[in-house]
């Protein structure tokens, strides 16, 4: 099968056509079943005229679509080569062979049979070349190959349609494509086997409609969620157009093309790294960004007065002067680009690089409807956080095009969908980060304007909000940033210990976990960060979720050793009797959680030498 493939199809159809000459020749001197024999000759000349007709449409047409060509020709060659076997055996020969060689009018029903199957692949076949019969409608026929697995057929069908029909029958393939995708992974497979993704990438690619392109980029959506056929897109260099269609194309084809970039990016690390590579964060931030700080830059003009005509023109000059800088440079926005922390000066470079990118469609972008652009902010965002999710490179590429400054406002002013995705691509940032000493140093130092918003808006989440699903990201956010804050940074922390007694059980988790990277040893500020937490009363509400669900009692139980270990002599710790509830631990919990043997341990440790009085051995607690 291998080696057939790597024929080109009319030498592949060429060989098919000596074979049934030979059968025809072959029938016409038969010595007996003469009769059969003629009939197995028709069929083979019928078959051997297709074929003929197989070979012109592939040489005049400068698109063929070869997977269902090598499929039906396969079958076509193995039914010939049976038919000519059985022919041969009819030759005049000796006596004594023919005594030997034992053929029935079976033979030739079963052999007629598969014969007119092939005739009807072919036919199937021969109105998939013709394009003429796309302006109609797609073609819907089943071949006889595909009579077991009619999806087959509706495969090479849409396919084939995609390839080449005209563009009215495209987007209708491309849909039906889509809807086949959608119903089942075996579908997808098939889909993916059978040649789909090269001809949807193309109808993306070709700029022919927007609805060419949304029926493209839908079908593709729904393939991509498998690592592997999202490899697939990949191996067929979908990346690269995918970005391309991303950065310039009206405003309901990037809606969905950046919900692409999202679903590949979730299911594969390869995805991540080659929109990386082709620098896809640039578009989603300039669109994420749009309308946001250039009304701020407005609103600026307006306080200070500046609403003359020639106030105007010199603002559009501006805007027309930062897109030619950045026209030109396409290198992206640097560190020494915002030598002022101004976010509306970031903004309107922001601004400026998104209408010299997009500027086929800037006009239609304007007038878009607020539904639309919201939409757009949504995906935009998704494909941010898929992107940044475990990448430490496009978390840094996020904070260097001042996407931080961007989150920070969405999260700010925005509700729903749009904010939790901004929330839970800063989480990503801010895990990168924690991970990274280098991006930790680069996105989060203390002054950052930027650090300092996303760190004033995820308090506020944490303060203000009362859903799970938007306290979560914004409290883990904050105890990936532990290290970063200095230790008179104290307004954080009362509203994590607040936290821990809230009633849902995995905030109060969160809130533990985060409190816990403040007052770890690995913080160079643990024992500051530590007196501080027990100033804002922790202690009773880490004693109440010791009795709680096995995860946050674990990570109360967790906060409470790393406080003794740094502030043992608080009175609070001792009221509490919280080494008794250490020592309690230590036999039941360390006997499922080992690795907390020695926290424990040290723990009490710490607890016996301010609480007792007595200076016990080390060992005692260390064996």
């Amino acid at each position: 099968m291998a080696a057939i493939q790597e024929k080109r199809i009319d030498q592949l159809l060429s060989f098919q056509i000596l074979l049934s000459e030979q059968i025809k020749q072959a029938a016409g001197v038969a010595s007996s079943f003469k009769l059969e024999c003629r009939d197995v000759g028709k069929h083979a000349d019928r078959l051997c005229a297709m074929l003929r007709s197989a070979v012109g449409f592939s040489r005049s047409s400068c698109s063929v679509y070869e997977r269902p060509v090598h499929r039906i020709v396969t079958e076509v060659s193995k039914n010939l080569n049976r038919a000519q076997t059985l022919v041969l055996k009819c030759k005049r020969r000796s006596i004594l062979r023919r005594v030997f060689t034992i053929v029935s009018v079976a033979d030739f029903r079963k052999v007629i049979s598969l014969l007119e199957s092939s005739i009807g692949d072919m036919k199937w076949l021969l109105s998939v070349f013709d394009s003429d019969s796309y302006n109609g409608g797609i073609n819907l026929a089943l071949p006889p190959i595909a009579s077991n697995d009619p999806i087959l057929s509706w495969v090479w069908s849409f396919i084939a349609s995609v390839h080449l029909g005209q563009l009215n029958v495209k987007i209708d393939s491309a849909d039906e494509l889509a809807s086949l995708a959608q119903d089942n992974d075996r579908n997808k497979k098939i889909i993916v086997e059978e040649g789909g993704i090269p001809p949807l990438l193309k109808l993306l690619k070709e700029n022919s409609s927007p609805e060419a392109q949304i029926a493209a980029t839908t079908a593709l959506f729904h393939l991509a969620n498998h690592q592997e056929r999202v490899r697939s897109i990949i191996i067929e260099r979908g990346v690269p157009i995918i970005v391309t269609v991303l950065g310039d194309s009206p405003m309901r084809v990037q809606v969905c093309v950046a919900n692409l970039v999202a679903r590949m990016a979730e299911h594969d690390s390869l995805a991540q790294e080659d929109f990386s590579r082709e620098n896809v964060i640039r578009p989603l931030v300039t669109l994420l960004s749009l309308d946001i700080f250039v009304d701020h830059y407005l609103k600026l003009q307006h306080r200070t007065g500046k609403q003359s005509i020639h106030s105007i023109v010199e603002i559009n000059k501006e805007m027309e002067k930062n897109s030619l800088m950045s026209f030109k440079s396409r290198l992206g926005l640097s560190s020494s680009s915002f030598s002022s922390p101004s976010s509306s000066s970031l903004s309107m470079h922001n601004y400026s690089e998104g209408s010299s990118r997009g500027g086929n469609y800037r006009r239609e972008r304007e007038n878009e409807k607020p539904e639309m652009k919201l939409q757009l902010k949504i995906s935009c965002a998704e494909a941010l956080w898929r992107l940044s999710k475990s990448s430490v490179s496009n978390s840094r590429k996020i904070t260097e095009t001042k996407g931080l400054l961007c989150l920070a406002k969405l999260v700010e002013k925005e509700q729903g969908e749009l904010q939790i995705n901004c929330l839970m691509t800063v989480m990503e940032i801010t895990a990168a980060a924690e991970s990274n000493s280098d991006l930790r140093r680069a996105a989060f130092k203390t002054n950052s304007p930027a650090a300092k918003a996303v760190v004033e808006q995820l308090l506020r989440v944490v303060k203000e909000s009362d859903n799970p699903s938007f306290q979560i990201p914004a409290i883990r956010s904050i105890g990936s940033l532990a290290r970063t804050f200095p230790a008179r940074e104290t307004r954080l922390i009362g509203p994590l210990v607040e936290k821990l007694g809230h009633r849902n059980q995995d905030v109060a988790a969160e809130a533990a976990i985060s409190l816990g990277k403040l007052a770890c040893p690995e913080n160079f500020l643990c024992v500051e960060h530590s007196k501080t937490i027990i100033e804002f009363y922790c202690v009773p509400p880490l004693m109440r979720l010791l009795r709680s669900t096995e995860r946050t009692k674990i990570q109360a139980l967790i906060l409470l050793c790393y406080l003794a270990l740094h502030a043992g002599n608080s009175e609070d710790l001792e009221q509490a009797r919280v080494l008794t509830v250490l020592e309690g631990a230590e036999r039941t919990v360390s006997a499922h959680h080992p690795e907390l043997r020695e926290l424990l341990t040290k723990a009490m440790y710490s607890l016996n030498v301010y609480h007792s009085g007595v200076l016990l051995p080390q060992r005692q607690y260390y064996a």
